[in-house]
């Protein structure tokens, strides 16, 4: 049975939709409210060529949550609780947003533009919507907007050149998360040192819609010579590399985790004193330990992905979950991430219809 999304005014098209289409686009996920490719055909191809060239993605779901100001250092360190004290303008910062309670509720890159200026790139969830209500309830004098913003990402071992062809040599010394305001034949971007994969790459933010079909153009031809070609987030290589997911390995709604649980720690910086929301909770969390932990896991038999969390068992005990698993062509073996019991990670298994996989919990990231 072929399953279809309907496309609707309620989903948004992206800037680069029109060129995904030309590409021959064969299938999207919904992210931030808008569609986004999901693959084009051939995903072993797409994965091969992340890995060994250079792919070029649509993420223009990945949108930016706009804090301009006089008050907007203010809320974006009151929104986390890593201290950006010492962010430089054209630096980026990965950073967790949690709720009161310490519940991770976001895990965006941070991105200083100017000293009252800074964007939130955000993954799936209304982040604008908290941030501007935050704002209103301290009456700071901060404006909250989702700017036009459309990132285009060019990721794989190839990226550098094809971003060095594009923008000139100086930009393999650019930092990872550093970014420079630019432009690139009239179009005006934001060139980032990023991208959610392990394979290196760069972000073109193009900051006007209606350039991106010869946005896309100009890079693809670019990157022909490289073997460039179109793909999307891969989450084999994200599992391998060992990426947060935020809605996949944790949800506010159904699946909640605390930085400390997902691996964050160092991101806490709770001896620093400045406030941020959810400070209480993590105090008394990290003072109490954690009993869960994001771990790393093989599974047995090489059952097929359900597409949604599954419960992790000890003794026919749920003691966690696994919440995404594949087959690595790389190990030659189904890998997965989940959050486990501490105390209970041995002679576990999970259950997909009917058949009992065996699950041995390891290290991450597995590559």
């Amino acid at each position: 049975m072929t399953h279809r999304i309907g496309i609707g005014p309620n989903l948004r098209k992206s800037a680069f939709y029109d060129a995904t289409i030309k590409e021959g686009v064969a299938s999207f996920s919904v992210y931030n409210h808008m569609l986004i490719p999901g693959h084009f055909g051939n995903p072993d191809a797409e994965y091969d060529r992340l890995l060994n060239s250079v792919a070029m993605w649509d993420v223009a779901a990945q949108r930016q949550v706009q804090l301009q100001g006089a008050d907007a250092d203010k809320l974006v360190q009151y929104l986390t609780p890593r201290n950006l004290s010492s962010t430089r303008i054209g630096q980026g910062r990965y950073i967790p947003l949690c709720d009161y309670d310490g519940w991770l509720i976001n895990d965006p890159v941070l991105l200083k533009l100017a000293e009252d200026c800074y964007w939130l790139s955000v993954a799936d969830s209304d982040i604008h919507l908290w941030a501007a209500a935050i704002a209103h309830e301290k009456g700071w004098h901060v404006r909250i907007t989702e700017p036009d913003v459309s990132p285009l990402a060019i990721q794989g071992p190839k990226a550098e050149n094809v971003t060095a062809k594009l923008f000139g040599e100086p930009v393999r010394a650019m930092k990872y998360f550093g970014f420079i305001e630019t432009e690139l034949k009239g179009i005006p971007l934001v060139l980032a040192r990023s991208g959610w994969s392990k394979q290196g790459g760069f972000e073109l933010y193009l900051r006007d819609s209606t350039y991106g079909s010869t946005l896309w153009n100009i890079v693809k031809d670019a990157g022909s010579e490289f073997g460039i070609g179109p793909g999307a987030p891969n989450d084999t290589e994200r599992l391998e590399s060992g990426l947060l997911s935020y809605g996949a390995d944790m949800r506010w709604q159904t699946h909640r985790a605390n930085p400390f649980e997902m691996g964050l720690t160092s991101l806490v910086d709770i001896e620093n004193g400045h406030e941020f929301i959810g400070r209480t909770a993590l105090v008394k969390a990290q003072q109490q330990g954690i009993k869960r932990k994001r771990v790393g896991v093989f599974i047995d038999d090489h059952p097929e992905p359900p597409g949604h969390p599954v419960a992790l068992l000890c003794d026919d005990e749920p003691v966690g979950f696994v919440h995404e698993f594949a087959f690595s062509k790389r190990l030659q073996k189904t890998i997965g991430v989940g959050l486990a019991d501490i105390a209970r990670q041995d002679e576990l298994f999970i259950h997909l219809n009917e058949v009992r996989h065996h699950v041995r919990v390891t290290d991450i990231p597995f590559i």
